[in-house]
């Protein structure tokens, strides 16, 4: 049998050395229009930060490893241009001498990618405009950085917020650009809070809800035309996102959707049964919501190129979805997420239901102890878990592997319960944060705990009391509005001091103390007892125009 690939990196390279592994005779055949096939694309903003120092440490393999490896055929600079299902063959360019051919194949596999998106602004073709997609892309920033003193980045997802932290270590100053009203779109707004303090933190200038309108040249240099303001600066990155790259698949007839993702079954198999394609460029199914979605990760690509390589091999290997976990650092903190946010939920018109924990990341009394801001959706009728984010300066990582985890495998709020996780002192608690999550949801759905949420603060009931249970320094450096001051150890003492059977929203800084508050009160008389999910440190970043002091509201 003789496969072709077109497309190398995550999807293709995986998909190539599969199927040797599966087919020693196969005749495997490689084809990429660029002079890397597989390389570290993730890794090419911390090489321009300085971290990775050596260049040749992101090419993963070459042509002559593969080759020498795995007997297979690799021809870099040569470009597919054309797929002739029909005949089976592909048309293919010879980049350096601009000659073409044919190439016949009994299965084909696409691996296009994705592109990055370039909109048609004014002045968009600046030298000093880039994009950060491969190796030469690398290389041209780099280029641009020995003179530069200031940039600006356009898009504040992953990549953008990575080429803000490699320019600052560079000692670049950087203005960061995003249309949304929030950074890192993945996450749930006020879970991005901490990651803009960071930012100002390190001396990054962040403009939210604001687009670039145009470019312009002034003396080599690139004016950034914002609308309400000008930018003049030594280097624009563009990161606002990529496209299916499909043309390839359209112009052969292959089924695509109204993104221009092409449509695969759970085989990798395109509407033509002889032809497959994996990676940025196809639609794939969300784990949690079910509905056809685009996610240009690299591990989902890896996977997918293994399971078109069992496929053509005959294995029985099926792909199912993608529940989008990522992660990504800011400086001193991270940020990882899987499954759906609460936006997606909403916009899915799914029912869930939602807990905040801010537990540390070890035990308390080992020194270097700091929070964990962990949110938790699920399902409010069986406790399914439908996705999870968190931020915090360590121990992101292995929490939200443990929940991508445990989403996956169909598993309940309830059952993070009761997950034995490793724990000594300088790693984790008794109690991990995971668990502490467990604990909060399992209470809720069994009706053991009432939570109120932040949002809901201007509209509670005119009879409602918000009841601080928080201790005197921390009500002398802020409290909600309006609220009224009983520090828990004293409410036992006090209940006299409530209106009998009001409703009751108490708060405290994390959320624990205010549980045990609602615990008294919903035993004592006043039913309609709730705690505030999260505590002080939610509230400051759902609401920060309550805030009375930034700082708090962004800790």
């Amino acid at each position: 049998m003789k496969i072709v690939i077109v497309g190398g990196v995550a999807g293709g390279m995986s998909a190539a050395t599969r199927l040797r592994r599966m087919d020693e005779q196969a005749e495997i055949v490689v084809l990429e229009r660029d002079d890397y096939v597989s390389f570290a694309n993730c890794g090419l903003p911390y090489h321009l930060g300085g971290e990775i120092t050596r260049r040749e440490a992101l090419v993963l393999q070459t042509p002559k490893s593969l080759r020498d490896q795995f007997g297979i055929d690799v021809r870099t600079g040569n470009e597919v241009v054309a797929v002739h299902p029909g005949t089976h063959e592909v048309v293919v360019r010879e980049r350096d001498s601009g000659r073409e051919y044919t190439e016949s194949y009994d299965r084909l596999i696409l691996s296009t990618g994705a592109a990055a998106i370039r909109p048609p602004l004014p002045g968009i073709d600046h030298p000093r405009i880039r994009s950060l997609r491969n190796i030469p892309d690398m290389d041209g920033i780099a280029a641009l950085l020995g003179d530069a003193q200031s940039a600006v980045v356009v898009g504040g997802g992953y990549i953008g917020l990575e080429m803000v932290e490699a320019l600052r270590h560079r000692g670049i100053a950087v203005t960061l650009v995003e249309a949304a009203d929030q950074i890192m779109t993945v996450l749930d707004r006020e879970m991005t809070v901490p990651l803009l303090a960071e930012l100002d933190r390190n001396d990054v200038r962040v403009l939210l809800s604001t687009t670039a309108k145009g470019f312009a040249d002034d003396d080599g240099r690139v004016v950034v035309d914002l609308g309400d303001e000008r930018l003049t600066t030594d280097l624009v990155i563009l990161a606002v996102g990529v496209r299916p790259e499909s043309s390839l698949a359209v112009a052969a007839g292959l089924a695509v959707s109204d993104r221009g993702a092409v449509i695969v079954d759970e085989h990798m198999r395109t509407s033509d049964p002889d032809i497959f394609a994996v990676g940025d460029s196809v639609q794939v199914t969300d784990t949690v919501t079910g509905n056809p979605v685009v996610v240009p990760l690299a591990g989902p690509a890896n996977r997918q190129g293994r399971i078109a390589a069992d496929a053509i091999s005959g294995r029985p290997s099926s792909y199912t979805s993608t529940q989008g976990t990522g992660i990504v650092r800011v400086f001193g903190l991270t940020a990882a997420m899987t499954g759906a946010t609460e936006a997606a939920l909403t916009r899915a018109g799914r029912p869930f239901q939602k807990v905040y924990v801010h537990p540390n990341d070890h035990a308390g009394y080992f020194p270097g102890a700091v929070s964990i801001h962990l949110k938790v959706l699920f399902d409010p009728q069986d406790g399914r878990l439908l996705g999870a984010q968190a931020v915090g300066a360590d121990g992101v990582d292995k929490r939200i592997d443990v929940l991508a985890v445990a989403l996956r495998a169909g598993m309940t709020i309830e059952d993070l319960e009761h997950l034995e996780l490793a724990y000594a002192p300088p790693f984790g608690s008794a109690k991990d944060a995971v668990n502490m999550a467990g604990f909060v949801g399992g209470n809720l759905l069994r009706g053991d705990v009432a939570l109120w949420y932040a949002e809901q603060w201007p509209d509670l009931p005119s009879d409602a009391v918000v009841l601080d249970v928080r201790n005197a320094d921390e009500r002398n450096r802020w409290a909600i509005p309006d609220s009224t001051w009983i520090p828990l150890p004293e409410l036992r003492d006090r209940l006299g001091e409530l209106p009998p059977g009001a409703p009751i929203y108490a708060y405290c800084r994390s959320g624990f103390r205010s549980y045990l508050a609602q615990r008294i009160l919903a035993q004592s008389g006043w039913p309609e007892a709730a705690t505030l999910a999260g505590g002080e440190l939610t509230f400051q970043a759902v609401l920060p125009a309550v805030a009375a002091d930034r700082e708090l509201a962004s800790a």
